[in-house]
């Protein structure tokens, strides 16, 4: 069985930095695409950055310059690197990725609350 678990938010003031980590654990033979995504409140679930395993990347414009995702593909770990937060960041942080185990299919994480004070 197969489980991303993710780490790192919290509250943080308009400016500051956050780190999320994403962990993915159980019969994985490999991951392709990881991605971030988030949910705030009255908007779509959106898409912020992804990244392939030999690191590509792709970024939503509204975080481009500020975030930066990165992977270490020996510890099946996705991370992003959050900086100058604004109060419009906040949101629930979900990690997903593509993880082949015996077939290939998306896993999510649980979320991680990330709120920014202006």
């Amino acid at each position: 069985q197969v489980q991303l678990v993710e780490s790192g938010g919290g509250l943080v003031q308009a400016g500051g930095s956050l780190r999320l980590s994403c962990a993915a654990s159980g019969n994985i033979f490999s991951i392709d695409v990881m991605r971030w995504y988030r949910l705030a409140p009255g908007n779509q679930r959106e898409l912020v950055a992804a990244i392939r395993t030999g690191g590509n990347t792709f970024y939503v414009d509204s975080v481009k310059g500020r975030f930066t995702i990165s992977r270490d593909n020996a510890k099946n770990t996705v991370y992003l690197q959050m900086s100058s937060l604004k109060p419009e960041d906040t949101a629930v942080y979900y990690c997903n990725a593509d993880i082949r185990t015996n077939v290939v299919r998306g896993y999510w994480g649980q979320g991680t609350q990330v709120t920014v004070s202006s």
